[in-house]
């Protein structure tokens, strides 16, 4: 009898160890077909580099691509040509209206009176939609605060007629970055405006990026329509410590500041779109997008030509490993999401327009590094059956799958249709040493990692197309 218990405990250990043998993956457990086609998406992306190379000459033959710039425009028809070229189901554009700002020559920040008497040349960039200075610059004593709450309790008898000199830091103890950026980012945004409140005549801000060197960052700013515009400037890191040490030591420091920036009229542009038409479900569609342009400065590499080729090459891999939609499945690279999200707005309107169905809308906007997860914002449930599709992907790629999350061009999708809404999540790290800068060129961009990024996003469409959500 004793005999008979060991050799069936022997025999179902052994039948156990060949279906699921020690150390056997997660992935290895599911559905074999689905790991076939996991599989098959990272070969693609990995071994052919389509996304890099687009990428490439989206940087390195077009350029920076502010809304109603010609480096926009030429980005439209390139992106269009591409998926046509690739013989996508249907290609078409979006006729979008989007501001027009112009950044005109190159700034100037100078500190003046110092304590050896020599002026001190500030590394500077205009915030992007600031208005000029006067023509011949301005000068004005510096005052340094930390938080627009700082300059309401130094009211207007010590704010008026000054330059206020934001000075916050991003806070470098946060491991994820986008937290410090939140933290740091309202300097810029709405700094001018709280500033001309109690008559400050511009504002210089400390740029809101984790690096600690002396390139200047900008990014947009919205001015409050009852209060005055004022001339609004962002330093690199290093300047502003130099300018904080300055004051320190002196107490009294006056700034001549100059830009020549101005607002243009709104101009046409367009979101391109291309699509895999669905076989079973064609009216329900699946959204992946980034947004295709981008600030004036360094190529707009990470921000967010990799999320705009990304989407372009999520699709086409499908397409490649003969992967047949059943739903309508969508890139959409939409326009003006730096200063306005015209196209994300244009894109919903237009959903709503034409009576579209959505059964989920993708976006990425964090840069082209390394894959980590996805963020959700959806009803528990979907959350739920989308978190069950991690265990076919490496861990070393995407290691969670949260919720919330989304993008600032799908967003309005969401809020107008409920449509669940992805955000994909790359390492975070590196991203605000470049962000709006001009350190944000192609040469920051890792091939392998980009490429990683695309298999997650094109893997993510095939389990939401075949499942649903």
């Amino acid at each position: 009898m004793k005999f008979f218990v060991r050799m069936t405990f022997y025999l179902s250990l052994s039948v156990f160890l060949v279906c699921y043998p020690l150390g056997a993956s997660d992935k290895e457990r599911q559905n074999s077909d689905d790991s076939k086609m996991v599989d098959a998406i990272f070969d693609n992306v990995l071994t052919r580099g389509d996304t890099y190379k687009l990428l490439d000459h989206l940087c390195n033959q077009i350029g920076t691509r502010l809304s109603g710039s010609d480096g926009a425009a030429k980005a439209v028809d390139w992106s269009k040509q591409v998926m046509e070229g690739y013989g996508f189901d249907r290609v078409f554009l979006q006729d979008v209206m989007v501001p027009h700002w112009v950044r005109g020559s190159e700034a100037l920040a100078v500190a003046k009176n110092v304590p050896d008497g020599e002026d001190v040349n500030l590394s500077v960039i205009a915030i992007g939609g600031s208005v000029a200075t006067p023509v011949n610059g301005l000068t004005a004593e510096i005052i340094e605060v930390q938080s627009l709450d700082d300059v309401a309790r130094l009211g207007e008898s010590k704010v008026k007629g000054k330059i206020v000199f934001y000075n916050r830091p991003f806070e470098q103890r946060n491991i994820r970055t986008f937290e410090s950026y939140s933290g740091a980012v309202d300097q810029r945004v709405r700094g001018a405006s709280q500033a001309a409140k109690f008559g400050a005549v511009a504002i210089v801000i400390r740029s809101v990026t984790s690096a600690f060197d002396d390139v200047p960052h900008t990014g947009t700013l919205v001015y409050a329509d009852s209060i005055a515009r004022i001339p609004a400037a962002a330093l690199g890191v290093q300047s502003a410590d130099k300018l904080t040490r300055i004051l320190h030591h002196q107490g009294k420091v006056d700034l001549f500041l100059k830009m020549d920036c101005k607002w243009l009229p709104d101009a046409p542009s367009y979101n391109v779109v291309g699509e895999l038409r669905g076989s079973e479900f064609p009216d329900e569609i699946i959204v992946v997008g980034g947004h295709l342009d981008s600030w004036d400065v360094g190529q707009g590499a990470h921000d967010d030509g990799a999320g705009s080729m990304q989407s372009i090459i999520a699709l086409r891999t499908l397409q490649s490993v003969g992967y047949h939609p059943k739903h309508t499945i969508r890139a959409v690279l939409f326009m003006n999401e730096e200063n306005g999200l015209r196209g994300g707005k244009k894109y919903a309107e237009l959903a709503v327009k034409n009576g579209e169905k959505y059964i989920a809308a993708m976006e990425s906007d964090a840069g082209g590094f390394t894959p980590r997860g996805f963020g959700v914002t959806a009803p528990d449930s979907v959350v739920a059956k989308i978190q069950s599709w991690q265990p076919y992907f490496d861990k070393n790629i995407i290691s969670y799958i949260k919720l919330g999350g989304g993008g600032a061009d799908v967003g309005p999708l969401h809020r107008v249709f409920g449509t669940p809404v992805i955000g994909f999540i790359p390492d975070s790290q590196r991203y605000f040493d470049v962000h709006h800068s001009e350190n944000d060129r192609f040469s920051a961009v890792n091939q392998r990692e980009l490429e990683l990024g695309t298999g997650a996003i094109a893997a993510l469409i095939y389990f939401i197309d075949k499942y649903e959500l």
